[in-house]
Order: C-alpha cells, then sequence, then structure tokens
C-alpha cells in the first residue's frame, strides 16, 4: 500500500562509535564495553563487531592494531592502510607503545607503586608459559559498609595498569594471581564482590584503556591520546567515593 510506512534504515543503527584521534592513516576510537572487537572463536555467534561498525561509519578499510577484550572499554588504535598498519604493528610489538589502563580491584595493596613478574600461557588451546609484565600504581583508596567475610566493610582500589608485554587477558590474571581481583571480572574475578555491585547497579567489568602513546609512523609526531572512563565506570568510581581528579 502506498500509505503504508516505510522502513527506516538508519532506526537500527548503532551510535557511531566515538573518534579520539583521526587523520588520513590512522585513527584511535574510543570502544565501548561490551562490544568485541573483532569476529574469533571467542565471538559465539556474535553479529556485532567494532572492525564493522567503523568500516562503515568511516567508510574506508579498517586495519586493527591490536584488540581489548569485549569487557574492556577505551583507546583503540586502527589503520586506513596496510604500510601505517604495518609500521604501527612494528612499534607495538617491538614494545614502543605505552599503554595505561585503569582498574578497580579488592583490596588495598601494600605498595603505592609495584610490578608484577609473573608468567602466564597464551589462553585456551595455548598452554605454554611466557614472560608477562606489568606495572601497577595506586591512586586512590575506598572504603564500603558492605559486609564480606566475616569483615563489616569491603575494601577496594583504583589502578593504574601498564602492561609492559601484552598476554592473554593479562591484567586480569595478574591482580588474580595477587588476589586482588578486578572488579566486573566473572572469568578471574571474585564473585562475592561482583555481586556487591551489581546490586548497586554496576554490571561492567571494570577496566578502561585509559591512554595510548605512540610515535606516528608518517611524521614522527609523539602522540598521546587519552579517554577518561564514562557510564557504569564513572558511576562506580563515584559510588566508591573517588574524585575524577585521582585518575
Amino acid at each position: 500500500m502506498a500509505d503504508m510506512m516505510q522502513e527506516n534504515p538508519t532506526e537500527n543503527r548503532p551510535e557511531p562509535l566515538p573518534l579520539l584521534w583521526q587523520d588520513s592513516c590512522l585513527a584511535v576510537v574510543d570502544k565501548p564495553a561490551g562490544l568485541m572487537v573483532h569476529d574469533s572463536a571467542l565471538a559465539r555467534g556474535e553479529h556485532d563487531f567494532a572492525a564493522d561498525r567503523l568500516r562503515e561509519q568511516l567508510g574506508r578499510p579498517v586495519f586493527l592494531i591490536h584488540r581489548l577484550d569485549r569487557a574492556t572499554s577505551g583507546c583503540l588504535l586502527l589503520a586506513f592502510d596496510r604500510e601505517t598498519a604495518s609500521k604501527l604493528g612494528k612499534q607495538w610489538m617491538a614494545g614502543e607503545v605505552a599503554k595505561n589502563y585503569l582498574a578497580v580491584c579488592r583490596g588495598w595493596p601494600k605498595e603505592s607503586a609495584f610490578r608484577v613478574d609473573y608468567p602466564l600461557d597464551g589462553g585456551p588451546g595455548k598452554p605454554q608459559k611466557k614472560p608477562a609484565i606489568t606495572d601497577f600504581a595506586v591512586l586512590a583508596h575506598s572504603e564500603m559498609p558492605w559486609p564480606s567475610q566475616g569483615f563489616p566493610s569491603s575494601r577496594y582500589a583504583l589502578l593504574r595498569a601498564s602492561p609492559v608485554t601484552g598476554r592473554f587477558r593479562q591484567i586480569r590474571r595478574h591482580l588474580k594471581h595477587l588476589s586482588h581481583h578486578l572488579i566486573g571480572d566473572t572469568s578471574h574475578g571474585d564473585g562475592r564482590h561482583n555481586r556487591a555491585f551489581r546490586m548497586q547497579g554496576i554490571h561492567r567489568m571494570l577496566l578502561h584503556a585509559e591512554s595510548l602513546v605512540f610515535q606516528h609512523p608518517h611524521t614522527g609526531q609523539q602522540m598521546q591520546i587519552k579517554t577518561a572512563p564514562s557510564g557504569e565506570f564513572a558511576r562506580a568510581l563515584s559510588l566508591l567515593g573517588i574524585a575524577a581528579d585521582n585518575v
């Protein structure tokens, strides 16, 4: 019928991903938590991926330089051509790209700054352990009136994590190794503390890729791209009484 409403193909399109930096050869995107970066064996029937969204959003080929776990938000670096991707990839593999993450963990680490040097395997089907190093700095402490394990309250800390190597779920597994489990991590975290946050409306994993520092592959410019946590992560910090200027 001529008077029937026509379906609008843009109605079901997701919101564009925020661009933190873009030029003719590369971009840094603020990936939201809950979105897979690309199709893989872990996708399990998923059809929504950051790489596909970006190809449509930007109207050009996209080459991912690295990946973020689905539950992790923040800086995602990509190139628009193979030459740029190759040069950025070499920087990444050589450890020349500085990466900082924000993480909320259970408990209060004893030291204000410390390094975890603990080998990790490569994940499912990759049992060989390889060196894995992460530097941590404590940014803030919080104590909540939530009883836990016989104590009348629960303690949490905001950390900045700087991985030196890039192993499978490295930050999450290093925090588990310390018994300072990452909040919201359903694979390596502490279920009791995860439930406490869910009861407060915080359902995501509290890991955020805060910044990337790298050399522009064509201009040689030192690039420092940073994005503050938003949404549920920002609400979690507010709940914990951690001010934005601590980040």
